[in-house]
């Protein structure tokens, strides 16, 4: 049975309501992260929160950890029960459905840049009445910047399994393939892994070029950091961002490298970083091997990246690359939640980020970063709505 949000103060030196808000569980496959960690869930209870927890056995952290320090834990996936009032918080988008949103959501939504199926999912809160704040546009009124972000990481862990898809495709005379990625412990772990991957390739380390696009970036900090750790010696790992890319691509300086890690926030059209018919035209002594894109814009029509359609997984991390039967082969890895590479330490930065945020949720009402959200939430509401009338789908 869902749990029931509590309506008067919890202890006597507090004279507003207790806010409450319920973490639910993630749906999609291999999704290890949380929006709130024990450690930030026991700062909310401090602070006039009631947080309930729904049980999840894929989450990095073990239900008996948020129970230890206050949280109220309910049954698995039973947030559509819960009371409207109680904001939802979660991280990756909701499974596909046409169900209506009577609730208030935190999460990514994936549908604010005309993503495929951004109209159906905005539907959804139209027609149940519900709010969304994306967690991709909560920024901070003074900076303009996100006020969380799973950036650094993304590039960390996107660094690293572009590194491992490199070695692996070594192998077999040229036809090996990286299969099944999983979580790490820590990134120790994750480091040596894929020191011990890259010491079979000719040269061993010494001998992998990399090249970052978004160089300057949270994300590209963190491939750059990685690469670092590994070992790729500095003069290796070639470092991109706006001015090195202002004269517009395709870029044959792509072709030049092992790796090629695009960690750039799309925001409007521009020219296309690299193509099939670019990568052909190279002709067998390309270097290219394998493109990371982070930035993961599959089904943005503004994708800089057009060599691939389809979103990688953990199980299968890479897809081919059409090289039009010239020279060898080149994947890309387009999986859209690498940060769960490293899934506690990514939740716990994250939601460290996140916190303050958070903690001003009771005053949503006046708080910047909750009704600039909102007013953007408004204002692609409408756009989903004219799309619909367009196409000639009723609400």
């Amino acid at each position: 049975m869902a749990a029931t949000a509590p309506e008067s103060a919890g202890t006597s030196s507090e004279t507003a309501p207790r806010q409450p808000i319920w973490l639910r569980c993630e749906k999609k496959p291999f999704e290890h992260r949380s929006a709130l960690t024990p450690t930030t869930a026991r700062t909310l209870l401090d602070n006039n929160f009631d947080v309930f927890v729904e049980r999840d056995p894929q989450r990095i952290f073990d239900d008996e950890e948020f129970e230890a320090v206050g949280c109220k834990l309910v049954p698995h996936n039973t947030w559509p029960s819960a009371p409207t009032e109680v904001p939802i918080i979660g991280l990756k988008e909701l499974p596909e459905s046409t169900d209506p949103l009577p609730h208030t959501h935190i999460q990514f939504a994936h549908c604010y840049k005309t993503q495929g199926g951004w109209n159906d999912v905005l539907r959804r809160f139209a027609q149940g009445g519900g709010t969304l704040y994306d967690l991709e546009f909560l920024e901070d009124p003074a900076t303009r910047r996100r006020v969380a972000a799973f950036g650094f990481h993304a590039g960390f862990a996107g660094a690293a399994a572009g590194a491992l898809a490199y070695a692996a495709q070594l192998a077999d005379g040229g036809k090996g393939v990286l299969t099944g990625l999983k979580p790490y412990k820590n990134e120790g772990e994750m480091i040596a892994h894929v020191q011990a991957e890259l010491a079979k390739a000719p040269g061993g380390v010494n001998g992998v070029k990399a090249l970052i696009i978004g160089a300057l970036g949270r994300c590209g900090s963190g491939a750059t950091e990685l690469f670092r750790k590994v070992g790729l010696k500095e003069d290796n790992i070639v470092k991109w961002d706006m001015a090195e890319t202002a004269r517009g691509g395709p870029f044959p300086e792509i072709l030049d490298v092992d790796i090629f890690v695009n960690c750039i926030y799309l925001s409007q059209p521009i020219p296309k970083f690299i193509t099939s018919e670019f990568i052909a035209a190279a002709g067998p002594e390309r270097r290219l091997s394998v493109v990371v894109d982070v930035s993961c814009d599959t089904t943005n029509p503004h994708n800089p990246i057009p060599i691939y359609d389809i979103n990688t997984s953990f199980p299968e991390p890479t897809v081919e690359v059409d090289t039009k039967g010239v020279g060898k082969r080149c994947t890309v890895i387009s999986i859209d939640h690498l940060p769960t590479l490293l899934p506690r330490e990514s939740s716990e930065q994250f939601s460290k980020d996140l916190l303050p945020s958070i903690l001003q949720l009771p005053n949503r009402a006046e708080a910047p970063v909750w009704v600039n959200a909102e007013k953007l939430f408004r204002q692609k509401l409408q756009e989903a709505k004219e799309e619909d009338a367009r196409l000639g789908i009723s609400a």
